[in-house]
Order: structure tokens, then sequence, then C-alpha cells
């Protein structure tokens, strides 16, 4: 690749939306990185054919009957042609990139508050510690009335009319009305809004005595930084085996990636190298005397790991570094390069794939014209990497012989089978629908406990008498469940409902440690390090 030219190289990311309900923050992002900020378009002349394009907009905006936008016509046809090359290149108008940006830079300018709509009221369900609403005064269960000259209660609004509303400048002020306790307040509360970081990684914390355990849910500018400071951490609490858990972590910045997996190695390795019709194969290399490169390690992924993710459990598996538990991996090792219009508007394009240092590329196959999104999505949500392996995928040797495959993601060197009740139509309307969460909020979210969080993670078992008001909730909702289908679905929906309670009465850590109680993966993950699992 040139040197000196400027660019953010980056896998390109689907992140999960779970839990998050609403995060009421803004952001401004600045490259801290050093490693180029992404390349500006510019004119680099234009052959006959490519000059037809530029005529056609000339015609269209001298000639045509009548008086049209061209901006959007142009992007139009950006668009046209970007979904003519992968699924991973994309155009983003400059809403979109500022999004995708804010995402993966973690530092936001906002008031620092979780909402969830529940019947067209907003609950106050989390507040980052000491961030501008929890220093406004604001507390767990509020009911939001009002916000500014906006009544809020009663109406029917979307969160992207929330967010306009409380979104703003750092330094300015927000004012809300709320209900606490059935009753009015008198003043409105008010927020200073101001920087907030929001870290990438889900939990970090002590599973066992001596296991640690990390979620990480994307690779943003940070995380390889928070993750180094987590593992100092639970290595001073007495960690000396750790587990990584990357599932549903759609990747992020590439070097990131990089920087993480150096983590895990004593010496300089090959991580992975890029290579594309345009562009030279580069190596890139792990940094030595990683903090956890001693100890065993544990990598949990599935269906929809992928990206930047892959690349860390890639040279974690090709170097023998650690167990790879979980289901095959999405396969997606494209890197994308940004490259900036002035108006904001930006293009990911594609530049080159990337490969294991074994030399694998673990791409999934895919059509050469992603026109229809459909397709695209189908694969993305679904569970085709289960326990099956490509009838063509080369082999290859890890030094302790054992076998690994390119093609079409990364098989787990342990598998864990699927939950058919957990990828069932009905049970992913009951998550998609939000009705889990509208039954917690709307009846256990009055009063906080006055038990600890470490009772409630011991000894809080969802009773038989709240999953059978549940049942008759969704009924109301004209949802039947059979007596069949009450049972399959009990221990998921038990785990949701219980999870969801830690993280409403105690954060949102505590909802990955309600959660991993119930995990087949971490159960798996225990056994696999000879450790009993409660």
């Amino acid at each position: 690749m040139q040197k000196g030219r400027k660019r953010n190289i980056f896998v390109a990311a689907t992140y999960a939306a779970t839990l998050l309900l609403g995060l009421i923050l803004g952001q401004n992002y600045s490259d801290q990185t050093g490693f180029n900020t992404g390349g500006s378009l510019v004119p680099i002349g234009l052959s006959d054919n490519a000059y037809k394009i530029q005529q056609v907009v000339d015609l269209i905006s001298t000639r045509y009957v009548d008086s049209i936008n061209m901006d959007s016509v142009q992007n139009g046809a950006i668009n046209h042609i970007i979904s003519h090359l992968d699924p991973y290149s994309a155009f983003l108008m400059p809403n979109a990139s500022k999004t995708q940006t804010e995402v993966l830079e973690g530092t936001f300018e906002g008031i620092g508050m979780e909402y969830f709509n529940l019947n067209d009221t907003l609950i106050v369900v989390g507040l980052i510690t000491n961030g501008p609403a929890d220093k406004g005064g604001f507390k767990i269960g509020d009911k939001i009335l009002q916000i500014g000259n906006r009544k809020i209660s009663g109406n029917t609004i979307s969160k992207d009319e929330v967010e306009k509303l409380m979104r703003g400048k750092r330094g300015t002020a927000v004012e809300m009305y709320v209900e606490r306790d059935s009753m009015k307040l008198s003043l409105p509360l008010k927020a200073i809004r101001d920087q907030i970081n929001v870290s990438s990684l889900d939990v970090a914390y002590m599973l066992k005595p001596t296991v640690g355990f990390i979620r990480i849910r994307r690779f943003g500018l940070k995380t390889a930084d928070e993750f180094k400071d987590a593992v100092v951490e639970l290595k001073k609490q007495g960690a000396k085996n750790l587990i990584l858990d990357l599932r549903d972590n759609g990747g992020g910045y590439f070097h990131v990636a990089i920087k993480l997996a150096s983590e895990f190695f004593t010496d300089q390795r090959l991580v992975v190298f890029t290579e594309g019709a345009h562009e030279a194969r580069q190596d890139f290399l792990s940094e030595p005397n990683g903090n956890y490169a001693q100890g065993k390690l544990i990598l949990l992924v599935n269906e929809r790991t992928a990206s930047a993710s892959e690349v860390v459990a890639g040279a974690v598996q090709d170097w023998d570094r650690g167990i790879v538990i979980g289901r095959r991996t999405y396969g997606k090792a494209t890197v994308q390069e940004l490259f900036n219009f002035a108006d904001g508007s930006t293009i990911n394009l594609s530049i080159a794939r990337y490969y294991t240092p074994l030399g694998r590329s673990i791409q999934r196959k895919y059509s050469p014209n992603w026109s229809n999104m459909k397709d695209y999505a189908s694969m993305y949500h679904g569970l085709w990497s289960l326990d099956t392996t490509y009838a063509h995928a080369k082999p290859y040797q890890t030094g302790l012989g054992k076998k690994v495959y390119s093609g079409g993601g990364i098989m787990p060197d342990v598998k864990v089978p699927i939950d058919s009740n957990e990828v069932s139509v009905l049970y992913r309307d009951l998550v998609q629908s939000s009705l889990i969460e509208q039954f917690v909020y709307s009846r256990f979210a009055r009063k906080l406990p006055a038990y600890s969080i470490e009772n409630f993670l011991q000894g809080y078992t969802l009773p038989a008498s709240e999953y059978a008001s549940f049942i008759r909730f969704l009924a109301r909702r004209g949802l039947q469940l059979s007596p069949s289908k009450q049972n399959d679905l009990h221990d998921l929906i038990q785990s949701d409902i219980e999870a969801l309670l830690g993280r409403y009465y105690f954060g949102r850590e505590a909802y990955f440690k309600v959660k991993n109680r119930y995990d087949t993966f971490v159960t798996k993950a225990l056994e696999e390090l000879q450790i009993k699992a409660e």
C-alpha cells in the first residue's frame, strides 16, 4: 500500500443492537490512532466510457423537461454502481457516515441516558454513572413526560424524534419533566450535555476464581486499550485462564484487531496479511510482550462473529494459541477503505482481501451482483454455518497438527450445537417485538430491590408464578402459546427476564453476568478448562 496516503482501513461491521434500547448520545469524531484518516475523492481523469456518465448528468441538468434535484440523481447513480460490487462496499450519506464513525469512535456528546418506550411513555432504564443525566438527578424508573416544550407521554414518537430533542452541543442544557413513583415532579430536571465515553467491552469480570471473562461488542478505536486494561485487572484478581467472547461481534477497525491479537503473543508473529488486485501483499505482525501471552485462552464465536473478530480468531487458531468454541463464523474477509466526499458522504470500498497466518481465506462466497440485498440479509441472519464444511474447502495444518480450513468462515475447534428453540420463528418474534421488555418494565420496574447485586446473581430465580404471568401477558396481546411451546421456551424466556431485571436493577454488566449462568457456550468453555460450572 502506498505510504503517506491518508486512509482509515477497517473491516466493515454489522453491530448487534441488543440491550441498548436507545442510548441518547451524540458524538464528535477525531482520529487519534495515527493510522491515517481516510482518502479524499479527487478527479483522476476519465476514460471515454466514464465520461459518458458525466455527459448524462450534464445533459439532464441542462436539458431535462423538469427541474430536479441533481444531488439525488448523482447519489442514486453512485448507489447503483456500488451495489454491483460486493456486499461490503457501500455508499453512505453524511448522516449514515457520521453514525458509523460515531459508533466506532466510542466518544459521544450527550446526556448518558438509556430509555425504553413503554406504552407511549419513555421510561429511564439506564444511566451512565456520573454522566450528565445522573448528575442532573434523573433516576432509573423515571417516566419522561416532556422534553423542552414537547410533550412526550401519551404521544407516539419515534426514536429519531427523541434523539433530535435530546441531542445537542456539549455544554448546552436539556430540561425534562418526569414522573417518579407515580407523582409528577414539580420542577423539570436539567442535564448539561457533555462528552461521554462508552466502552466497547460489554463486560469484564472473574467468572470463576481463576477464570476471567471478557465480552467485546465491536472493535472500536479504544477497544485494544480497554482490553489490555481489563486483562491487567483480571490478572491481579487471579485470572490464569481467559474466555474472550466474540459472539455477535460484527467487526470494526482492522488495525485494532491486530493490536488486540498482539496481547496473546510474546514475540512478533504474522497476524494477518492483505492483498488485492491493486494492493500488493502487506503483512501485519503482532507487537511483542502481550499482556496475556501466557495462560489458557478460549474464544467464543458464532455465525454473527465477523470481519475484525475473524482476524483475531484466525490468528489464535492458526498459531495454536487457544481453543475456538462455538459455531462457524460469518466469513467476511475483505478490507474496506473510507473515501470521503466534500459533503460528508463516504464510500466504503473493498480494496483487498485478508488471509490468516497460514494463508487461509475465510471469505464466504457471494454473488457478483448484490443489488438485491434481501438474500444478503437472509444469509447474515441465517444459520448456514452450523456443523457443515464446504466440500471444496482447502485444509491447512497448524504447528501442532490440527487441521483448519479455508472458505466460508472459521470452523471452531469445539462445536456448540444450535438450540432450535432459540432460532425458532416464535422466539425471534418475541425478541423483535420487545414483548419481554414490555413485561419486565411494566411489572417489575416500579421499585428497585433492596438486595445487593451479589445476592441477585447468586440467589434470584424467576418464580413459576411470574412465568405464568408472562404467558397471560402474551395472551392479552393476542399471542397464545401452546403448553408444549410454553415448556420449550421456558428456559430462554426465564433467562431473558432475569437478565433484563439484572440490567435494570444493577446496570449493563449484570445483564451478561446473568446470561452467563445459563450459557451453553460458557459451560463448554469451562469444561475445556476443566473447571466445574455451577
